[in-house]
């Protein structure tokens, strides 16, 4: 091998490293790049998780006024047919009585 041959294998091979170490570099930072906004950005996943969260403590909650309103609708619909539920409501609720009735209140 002459000597002008082997410095141009050496040239060669510190050319091919220097473009390895570029490629790998652009690929690495691509990488962390696309990491740090998949997970922090508006639409990351750290904030896709909390928007899960707060999703599904907000069905909760509307699942707990439904049957409230379920609870509602169901004594309106007593109060409006059944006189008994009238009368009861009035006596709770209001402390009415009936003529020469008398009531009595216990604390609790």
């Amino acid at each position: 091998m002459t000597p002008g041959n082997n410095l141009l294998r050496k040239q060669v091979a510190s050319e091919m490293k220097r473009r390895r170490l570029i490629f790998y570099t652009i690929v690495s930072l691509s990488l962390i790049y696309l990491l740090t906004t998949i997970l922090f950005s508006d639409m990351g996943l750290l904030k896709y998780r909390r928007l899960v969260a707060k999703k599904t403590c907000l069905e909760a909650q509307v699942r707990e006024i439904e049957q409230d309103n379920l609870q509602i609708k169901s004594q309106l619909r007593l109060l409006k047919e059944e006189p008994y539920f009238k009368e009861k409501y009035a006596r709770e609720e209001f402390g009415l009585a009936k003529p020469d009735e008398y009531i009595f209140q216990y604390d609790r």
